[in-house]
């Protein structure tokens, strides 16, 4: 049997443990203001900074499981629905131009949560 160099050996496991982080980044959940799981949407409410006139603020949801209801995100006030496939990012803009509370809820309202547009 053939003994290896010190300095190959740890070569290759540096390697192998490169590897190993890759593939573990790769299927990690992407980041999101918003979870959807099978225990409904975390956090339940968030803040966001309110504008003047027009302005609009984005914030992003991300479903984690086939196991949940919450495939979709509605805010009934705007009358607004997006699909949420599985471990994708969405965006999605809401109005910012005056101090409101948007509430959004899974496709079934089963799952609740809202977004606080906090005065200017």
């Amino acid at each position: 049997m053939r003994a290896c160099h010190p300095a190959a050996t740890s070569l290759l496991l540096v390697s192998l443990l490169g590897a190993v982080a890759c593939k573990k980044s790769e299927a990690s959940t992407p980041l999101a203001d918003v979870t959807a799981s099978e225990h409904g949407f975390t956090p339940a409410s968030l803040k966001l900074a309110g504008g003047g006139a027009g302005s609009h603020g984005t914030v992003t949801f991300v479903r984690t499981t086939d196991k949940t209801c919450a495939t979709e995100v509605v805010f009934p006030d705007l009358n607004l629905e997006k699909k949420l496939p599985l471990n994708e990012v969405v965006s999605v803009e809401l109005p910012t131009d005056a101090p409101k509370t948007l509430t959004f809820q899974c496709g079934m309202a089963m799952y609740k949560g809202a977004v606080v547009v906090t005065a200017k």
